[in-house]
């Protein structure tokens, strides 16, 4: 049965909205809040190739580089002059950023150093499933003073994020601070004249500039370890930014945040969203200049700053009066010479450009648990009784090393998952190796780019749709990480 077009867009199912933009209105995560969705137009569905499997390059050229993780401290608050401790990677307060050319071999040996198991997830990265980073799942977790060397070549273009996963064990590690960028380069990609990435983490800290403990249900039954500062890139907000006048920049948002989700807003600053979840799109001005920014996700942004010097504009995290998390000033020589409109950054000729959902694989996935929010008290009162580990479900089982699959899939097939959260959160939901479309409500057509990482409202059901062409066992979970440790995950095999 063919599939009409449809004028709808957004995150999660919803009424319609103009097509102007693809998230500007979505539901935003800020501190449990929610908000509306913006829609657009979609396409019908038909068939397409698959994606071919890529092998990591062997050559004994290719470099090795070591990634420590190492405890140290670092200063995050100036007053009191306290230096927090922290994690980070060989020790520097800047997190990592991994640059590769497509084709190129991601080639790390991670050694832990600190007192937890370890695992790196490539977050966005449609890997192969023994490079994909899950502790407890598609590896064993690297041990304190082991090491282990990630080797694979990414199959698409885009912006990634490096998180820690490990089954039951992900938030401290990326509480204290590990996290990363993995930038994989277009062969021929857009010009720009800056081309930069921003990082968000936050941090959870007492008074005197130390870490709040660690493992606290309640925080995991709620809305995960919201900290109480902000950094870009390391350094406490705003990150200062210079540029050149006239200047055409590509930036690299990603959130790696434990738990916070946001909305953010471009304040005296055009931007052009090139793509998300690091895969291209047709290029759109947000809606109202903002998008919604939950944990996991990420956007490249194409923008062109002014021809004169001094002129300045923010990057304003929504939460309470406005955050700013970075500013971007021109100086310097200025940009001389004629370029044309800013542009789509190409198109990943790997992704199917329709999905055919009539023979689709269609499978339910009912996410529980967590606390309940009691209008008539002040505090939320949990729904789990016991284990620590037990505060989430999926299909009525806690996320552990042990459970059995959500299904089982041939290669090559099409897989139509529908959503329920009937948690009191909304819940921000990625999914490992693959990349998606978000289906409107009839099955009548869908959001016009891919994702793997998307919010899902309190209450709701939405559908997503895949082609599952790469083997292997695959998460599809939380990307609040104190929710993943207690058990908002689930998994699937490819065979």
């Amino acid at each position: 049965m063919p599939h009409r077009r449809s004028s709808r867009i957004g995150l999660v199912s919803d009424p319609a909205v103009s097509r102007r933009t693809l998230l500007g209105g979505v539901a935003a995560f800020a501190l449990g809040s929610t908000e509306a969705v913006a829609q657009a137009p979609a396409r019908p569905a038909v068939p397409a190739k698959s994606a071919p499997e890529v092998k990591p390059d062997a050559k004994p050229e290719t470099p090795v580089r070591t990634l420590s993780a190492v405890p140290g401290t670092t200063r995050l608050k100036p007053e009191p002059a306290v230096a927090t401790p922290v994690w980070s990677f060989d020790g520097a307060a800047v997190p990592p950023v991994v640059r590769v050319k497509l084709g190129e071999t991601v080639r790390l040996r991670v050694e832990n150093k600190t007192d937890r198991p370890l695992s790196l997830h490539w977050h966005g990265v449609r890997n192969q499933n023994p490079m994909d980073g899950v502790g407890g799942l598609t590896q064993a977790p690297i041990p304190p003073g082991g090491d282990f060397t990630y080797a694979f070549v990414p199959p698409d273009a885009g912006s990634f994020l490096i998180r820690p996963l490990v089954v039951g064990g992900s938030s401290e590690p990326s509480g204290r601070g590990l996290a990363g960028m993995l930038v994989v380069e277009e062969v021929v990609p857009p010009p720009v004249d800056h081309d930069l990435t921003v990082l968000m983490q936050d941090w959870r800290l007492s008074d005197d500039g130390t870490l709040l403990p660690f493992g606290q249900t309640a925080f995991a039954a709620s809305s995960g370890r919201l900290g109480n500062l902000v950094t870009v890139n390391g350094k406490p907000v705003p990150d200062a930014i210079t540029v050149r006048p006239g200047s055409r920049v590509r930036l690299r948002l990603a959130n790696a945040c434990n738990a916070r989700g946001t909305r953010i807003r471009f304040d005296n600053l055009k931007v052009y969203v090139a793509a998300v979840d690091g895969q291209p799109t047709d290029t759109f001005e947000p809606l109202r200049a903002t998008l919604p920014f939950p944990p996991g996700t990420r956007y490249d942004l194409m923008l062109d700053m002014p021809a004169e010097a001094g002129a300045s504009g923010s990057i304003t995290a929504l939460v309470g009066n406005g955050l700013a998390l970075a500013t971007l000033t021109t100086s310097g020589e200025p940009v001389t010479g004629k370029r044309g409109a800013i542009g789509p950054i190409g198109e990943n000729k790997l992704l199917p450009a329709e999905v055919r959902l009539q023979n689709a694989l269609r499978r339910d996935v009912v996410l529980t648990g967590g606390a309940r929010i009691d209008k008539d008290k002040p505090a939320a009162e949990p729904a789990y009784t016991g284990d620590a580990g037990k505060v989430w479900a999926v299909n009525g089982a806690w996320g552990n090393a042990g459970v059995a699959p959500l299904f089982t899939v041939k290669r090559g097939q099409v897989v139509v998952l529908a959503l329920r959260n009937d948690t009191a959160f909304p819940q921000a939901l990625h999914l490992h190796g693959h990349s998606f479309r978000l289906l409107h409500p009839l099955d009548d057509g869908w959001e016009p780019y891919w994702l793997d990482t998307f919010q899902l409202l309190e209450g709701r059901t939405a559908r997503i749709a895949f082609k599952a062409d790469n083997p292997g066992r695959w998460v599809i979970g939380a990307t609040v990480l104190e929710r993943f440790d207690t058990g908002l995950w689930g998994w699937f095999e490819v065979t």
